[in-house]
């Protein structure tokens, strides 16, 4: 007899990073009105150290890029994900590839990001090891999801 697998609902990757918003939730809510001044930077550091080597050399290297690229935006936990917001709406989003079990990192970008050109437009970039033209396109669409 042939076994036929089922869907269950959310995968234990799912669920895990619905816990770890739950809990950015309620640490955000504790904090209350000082929540802008909290060190939310240490805490997307500490996550990166985290990774994996490979997912943590990516992250690092995105991490700076957006510090460099748009200073303006805050670092912060969104997921369990290093993600970088503006008045509290995340921009642009750094996805490990061992966060669901990916072959690959994923540099995404929500609709706070301003990259809209025409009827369709990428907002999520695979990443391996990106060389220096593929930084500095990273820029560029960093630049331009501030602008």
């Amino acid at each position: 007899m042939k076994e036929t697998q089922t869907y269950d609902g959310f995968t234990p990757e799912e669920r895990a990073a619905m816990k770890e918003r739950a809990k950015e939730l309620k640490t955000s809510a504790r904090r209350g009105s000082r929540g802008a001044k909290a060190d939310t930077e240490g805490e997307v550091l500490a996550k990166i150290a985290e990774m994996p080597e490979a997912d943590r050399a990516l992250a690092e290297r995105i991490h700076a890029l957006v510090r460099a690229e748009a200073p303006g935006l805050v670092p912060k936990l969104w997921y369990g994900m290093p993600a970088y917001a503006r008045d509290g709406k995340v921009v642009c989003f750094f996805q490990s590839a061992q966060k669901f079990k990916s072959r690959y990192a994923t540099l995404g970008f929500n609709d706070a990001a301003r990259l809209d050109e025409g009827g369709m437009w990428p907002t999520a970039f695979a990443l391996t090891e990106p060389t220096a033209a593929d930084e500095e396109l990273i820029g560029a669409l960093i630049r331009r999801a501030v602008g």
